[in-house]
């Protein structure tokens, strides 16, 4: 594992492979080693690709982060920093769930270094964006309007990135509690999606904007955090974007966490199965 310093954040990166550049972001607080990222990313090596896989900001052995209008904002920007640290130059971006609206926000704000974007499981709907609000923000804060920065660092939400970074107990002790609070409150407000943009933390009109090659895999109908019509419209709000059929099919959540969970396994192992699609994609539709 290798560590990029970007002002004062540490991220944590690995690069596999040699060829046509990639990212991968996963979802979640997912770091890069969770089960099926890094089978993902050997997928893609192994067909000629050079990938990149990260720790966002707030996961991982990365360092936590609490600026920006939105957390995913932030973790887009680190991503664009951090190609431009690599020289990685026009990147084939890619992500599922949070890793997605990460990925989609990195390639509409960074045109210059986006070749092209592939994105699954979007996370979408009133139910779907609640939940992330609620999963993301309110733990850290209810906790610091009752108690102290040190209180948050103890939540088990931050224990990952707590025994993986030793400096990031530092920086959350560091926070100043009245400023944390209204950052979790921003962030969370991020998700209330307000206006109903096709992603919170991008306008329509940007994403109309949009000239970048995008191919969007359909959700299936059982997915009610990434729902298949956020999935649909996502992909006729962008102009350059294809819709696909996953090769998992329409019962798409139940089995992805039922019977991953079941079996042990990672709800992102069935990742590389989209390789065959993603490539055929990319060839068609990226110049170098």
């Amino acid at each position: 594992m290798a560590i990029a310093t970007l002002g004062d954040r540490e991220i944590a990166y690995e690069i596999i492979g040699e060829g046509q550049p990639w990212v991968i972001t996963p979802g979640g607080r997912f770091s890069k080693d969770y089960g099926g990222v890094r089978d993902f990313a050997e997928a893609l090596a192994e067909r000629g690709r050079k990938c990149l896989i990260w720790d966002r900001p707030n996961c991982g052995a990365s360092s936590v982060d609490f600026t920006g209008p939105s957390e995913s904002v932030m973790q887009a920007d680190t991503l664009a920093a951090l190609l431009r640290h690599l020289e990685f130059g026009p990147t084939v971006i890619v992500g599922g769930s949070g890793g997605a609206r990460v990925s989609l926000l990195t390639a509409a704000r960074n045109p210059d270094i986006t070749a092209g974007l592939g994105i699954w499981w979007i996370s979408g709907g009133a139910f779907g964006n609640m939940t992330l609000a609620n999963v993301y923000c309110v733990p850290s804060l209810t906790t610091i309007w009752n108690g102290t920065m040190a209180d948050v660092a103890d939540l088990e939400t931050w224990a990952e990135v707590i025994e993986r970074n030793a400096g990031n107990r530092d920086r959350f002790l560091a926070q100043d509690p009245a400023e944390f609070l209204a950052t979790m409150e921003r962030w969370m407000h991020a998700y209330c999606a307000c206006g109903d943009p096709l992603v919170p933390g991008l306008a329509d009109a940007e994403a109309a904007a949009m000239q970048t090659p995008t191919l969007v895999f359909r959700s299936g109908r059982s997915d009610m955090f990434h729902t298949r019509a956020t999935s649909e419209r996502v992909a006729a709000g962008l102009p350059n974007a294809q819709l696909m059929e996953p090769p998992w099919g329409d019962r798409e959540w139940i089995e992805r966490t039922t019977a991953s969970a079941a079996e042990g396994r990672s709800l992102f192992e069935r990742w590389k199965l989209l390789v065959p699609q993603l490539l055929e994609w990319a060839d068609a539709t990226i110049t170098s």
